[in-house]
């Protein structure tokens, strides 16, 4: 997305933001932080929409859209549905449509939106080392304990036992 360098600044100190409440695992509070956070995000995206195309531009429906979808995010649906026609169905939408919805307002794709959820979730699951990786790998019920491996690896760059280390 093109931004004015404000924009972006206030964007890279919304990920740093998460970045330093995902370290801090010893508040009660961080998964409540971590939410408002990535809101706070999310809102500063759609401010670089509003500011690149105007708020005309984001209709009353889209919003709604978007704002139903991040709910069901921030109340934790993404643990056992991480596939976009399993929230397009909730909204009743199409996964297209949702999935351009959320582009068109946030530069990103709904897929992208809920795999961001669930990594932040398993990397603070990781950190936490309360739980073994086959019970990661269950509660979010990949289908095997090397797909979570995979998946792991592919959106953090580390294998989870590396992530531990």
């Amino acid at each position: 997305m093109q931004m004015d360098g404000r924009r972006f600044e206030q964007l890279r100190q919304d990920f740093v933001q998460i970045e330093q409440r995902l370290l801090n695992t010893e508040n009660p509070f961080q998964e409540d932080i971590l939410i408002c956070a990535t809101q706070m995000m999310f809102l500063d995206f759609f401010d670089i929409h509003a500011a690149q195309n105007g708020l005309a531009n984001i209709s009353f429906q889209d919003t709604d859209i978007i704002a139903r979808f991040m709910q069901m995010l921030e109340h934790g649906d993404y643990v056992k549905n991480r596939e976009v026609g399993y929230y397009a169905d909730k909204l009743c939408v199409t996964p297209k449509y949702l999935s351009e919805v959320c582009k068109g307002v946030s530069g990103r794709t709904a897929n992208y939106w809920i795999t961001r959820f669930v990594i932040i979730h398993i990397r603070r699951l990781l950190k936490a080392r309360e739980m073994t990786f086959t019970e990661i790998s269950d509660l979010f019920e990949f289908s095997s304990p090397a797909y979570f491996s995979r998946f792991v690896q592919k959106h953090l760059g580390v294998s989870p036992t590396n992530f531990r280390e």
